[in-house]
């Protein structure tokens, strides 16, 4: 049974950045995108951890297998807007399986 989580932006935020900082005892930057993109969501190492600005390899595979995935992509893990992405990346981040999958609903 789905119970009613808030996921608004900010509420989304935080409870995964607390999830997979209590998961890997370290601190992930999730943040919100930028212009058109202003609801999606990336996951990456913070800047602290990265080498000259990107993600190492190390890093992308701790991150993908926090999240239950094989890869996540250079720049890392974007989480497109909606309420079952939102879900889904809750879901991941706490270390259940989804209980919801996004769907794309662009062209």
């Amino acid at each position: 049974m789905i119970t009613e989580i808030d996921t608004s932006i900010d509420a989304t935020i935080k409870r995964i950045r607390a999830a997979l900082r209590k998961r890997s005892g370290k601190p992930w930057s999730v943040r919100r995108g930028q212009g058109t993109a202003y609801s999606w969501l990336t996951i990456e190492s913070p800047p602290s951890r990265q080498v000259d600005g990107y993600n190492t390899p190390a890093e992308l595979a701790e991150l993908a297998t926090l999240l239950g995935l094989e890869t996540v992509h250079h720049q890392g893990e974007s989480i497109p807007a909606g309420r079952d992405y939102r879900i889904e990346y809750i879901d991941r981040a706490e270390g259940r399986a989804p209980s919801r999958i996004g769907q794309p609903y662009w062209d």
